[in-house]
């Protein structure tokens, strides 16, 4: 599962890149941040400790008399406080040479035999180029570029131990809090952590063709989401699979050309679409241009239900815990 580590490692490479040094290794962001966390338990536990005993050590004398121990009203309560809230170094790649061999860059409509866009309605289109009859455009975090060709009919290969198929997904936070995709690439072949979340995070922020590269001048108002996917199952039918958790995986021939598209398990939540309406979409951003009422009569249409764990932050806590990182041990 995605873990908050995770989206600080792809933080960090990105500002790595973007300020021309090396980066931490996921190792050493995974040990940084547990001791992180670790201090600012201690620090919660160590304050709620000092108030109890202040209210014991320097509350007012009591009489005999002031308080009846066996008052059922007398007892925890009275010493109760509330919690504060909560290798190998690699050489940094350059952004213009920096290409996976499962992504490319991508046209609007492709067969499955190219890279193959799977776009939410807030990234590119409207809910009319989608072809729903009764739904409009919501923003999504999910939206995403990935490898479909012919052997995408199976489900995913099983990954080794450590080794997932992954998404990165970059947003932009305005000041009033609303959330837009600024970046979205991942791959179905399993990646190991450390080198998968690396390549992706940096593809996603600068060979996402739907925007112009990530600048620094952008770093403070990001954050990213990290998916990991498990699970790969193919469906009896195309509609074989649960809305919120599933993730949907598509293909079909059209005109005697393959198509493919994807989205997260959450796009059709944050849509707010039925799974009809998740699969015209679906089909809609593979290329296909037919009626809605007509996507059951698509030839050979395949689908694999998958499931994902993801994890967010924002540059704020990357930016929080790396001035923490940064200062010497003895100030930590």
């Amino acid at each position: 599962m995605a873990t908050i580590a995770h989206c600080l490692f792809c933080f960090e490479v990105l500002s790595a890149s973007l300020e021309k040094r090396q980066h931490l290794t996921l190792p050493q962001v995974e040990g940084s941040w547990n001791q992180y966390q670790s201090r600012d338990l201690q620090n919660d536990n160590g304050q709620l400790l000092n108030q109890q005993t202040n209210h014991v050590n320097h509350g007012p004398t009591l009489q005999d008399g002031d308080l009846d121990m066996d008052d059922p009203d007398v007892g925890e309560a009275d010493l109760s406080s509330d919690d504060d809230e909560t290798q190998e170094e690699v050489p940094t790649t350059k952004q213009s040479a920096l290409r996976l061999p499962s992504i490319s860059r991508l046209q609007a409509s492709s067969p499955s035999s190219a890279s193959v866009p799977s776009t939410s309605s807030s990234a590119s289109a409207s809910s009319s180029r989608l072809g729903l009859d009764d739904s409009s455009s919501k923003t999504s975090s999910s939206s995403s570029f990935f490898s479909f060709g012919r052997r995408s009919q199976q489900p995913s290969p099983a990954a080794k131990e450590d080794q997932y198929p992954l998404f990165v997904t970059w947003n932009t936070i305005s000041s009033r809090g609303h959330k837009s995709l600024r970046g979205c690439i991942g791959t179905f072949e399993p990646q190991d952590l450390s080198s998968g979340l690396k390549n992706y995070s940096l593809t996603a922020a600068f060979d996402d063709t739907r925007f112009p590269p990530i600048h620094t001048s952008e770093l403070p108002s990001l954050a990213t989401h990290i998916t990991l996917l498990h699970t790969f199952t193919a469906c009896a039918h195309p509609l074989e699979w649960s809305l919120g958790t599933h993730g949907l995986r598509i293909s079909f021939t059209h005109r005697g050309r393959r198509y493919g598209a994807t989205y997260l398990p959450d796009v059709a939540i944050e849509q707010g679409w039925s799974k009809e309406q998740t699969m015209v979409s679906l089909m809609r951003k593979a290329g296909w241009t037919g009626r809605s009422r007509d996507w059951r009569s698509v030839a050979d249409l395949r689908a694999v239900r998958y499931e994902g764990k993801g994890a967010d932050c924002t540059w704020h806590t990357w930016r929080t815990w790396r001035d923490w990182m940064d200062r010497p041990i003895a100030e930590r």
